[in-house]
């Protein structure tokens, strides 16, 4: 049993292992390669944060979507570079909007050189993510960019916030369906869909990216709020401190309305006030990581992790199978 891809997933087949490994390793060398430019400065910081690890969950999905087809068909490594390129363009905008200063456990991009530059290197890497895009045909260019699409949307959401008589965990996990959930959709599809596989089982494969998707950015609020620095590899507390409420804040703001407890409604004008104040700031960290609603979060991450096992069930048994059922509980291990 031999440990790959994030989480420490195990693989017990050798010759999915093999595949595995051969194709993450190759995804390696095409982000290398894909973030390159005649321009020093450019190659720098374009490869800021590939050259910072992650946890590469995007590419591995398409390396084991890819098993229920041809895992060797030429698509599937570019289609996979595509898809965590288009990640990481989202990783260098986040960052600007939220103005962190640790991504990966080093600098942001923005924290290093600016707001312009980390905005213009993201642009940069859609750039070079579109330019593989193009050949890999007319139908991957058009799957990539509906996706594209719900991601913007997603983000915009979570911008403007819900709107009036919403509800606003129902907004939120909408948000969490563009932002997240359609990226991690599209490598289980890229993944299929580039190997041959049959249309009933790249459809599967989507529904079950989406799912895992929204599943694991649950899991990162939840370890936002849980965890220190060491653990995420960011600062924790940064939506906190911008403001942004991820879903335990709204289950605590569900509570507060719903019972009236002077100690929630305290926690929630707390959370209201100036959080980039270092002492207020960890206080409600502080009181978060004690209150119901981050398990309740933590229940809604489970739920939405046996989602993503429930729609594997048609899929034939097989080692890629029990890798993606994993994960789903990859996920759940990693919101506690």
């Amino acid at each position: 049993m031999t440990v790959v891809g994030p989480f420490g997933l195990s693989v017990r087949d050798q010759a999915l292992e093999a595949d595995v490994q051969a194709g993450m390793t190759a995804v390696e060398e095409g982000l290398l390669e894909a973030t390159k430019s005649e321009v020093p400065f450019i190659t720098g910081a374009a490869q800021h944060l590939v050259r910072a690890g992650g946890k590469r969950f995007r590419p591995l999905l398409v390396m084991l979507a890819a098993q229920f087809g041809d895992p060797y068909a030429p698509g599937v490594v570019p289609s996979a570079v595509v898809v965590e390129l288009t990640h990481l363009a989202t990783l260098y905008h986040d960052d600007v909007m939220d103005e962190a200063e640790v991504r990966r456990g080093v600098d942001s991009a923005n924290a290093r050189w600016g707001n312009s530059v980390a905005v213009l290197t993201g642009d940069f890497l859609f750039a070079r993510a579109s330019h593989i895009l193009a050949d890999l045909g007319p139908e991957a260019v058009r799957v990539q960019a509906e996706a594209f699409e719900r991601l913007v949307t997603g983000q915009i959401l979570e911008t403007a916030g819900p709107q009036d008589g919403r509800d606003p965990v129902d907004h939120y996990l909408d948000v969490l369906g563009g932002k997240t959930g359609s990226l991690v959709a599209v490598a289980c599809r890229f993944g299929a869909m580039m190997s041959g596989a049959d249309e009933t089982v790249v459809d599967v494969l989507t529904q079950y990216g989406e799912r895992l998707g929204v599943a694991f950015q649950l899991a990162d609020d939840v370890l936002d709020i849980a965890s220190d620095s060491h653990e995420s590899g960011k600062t924790p507390g940064t939506d906190l401190r911008e403001g942004i409420a991820t879903l335990p804040v709204l289950r605590l703001r569900e509570r507060a309305a719903r019972l009236g407890l002077a100690d929630d409604i305290a926690l929630c004008e707390l959370l209201d006030s100036d959080l980039t104040d270092d002492a207020r700031h960890a206080e409600a960290l502080r009181l978060l990581r004690a209150h119901p609603a981050l398990e309740q979060a933590r229940r809604d991450t489970v739920r939405y992790a046996e989602e993503a096992r429930a729609a594997l069930a048609p899929l034939p048994e097989c080692e890629a199978r029990t890798a993606l059922v994993q994960l789903c509980d990859a996920v759940v291990h990693r919101a506690g």
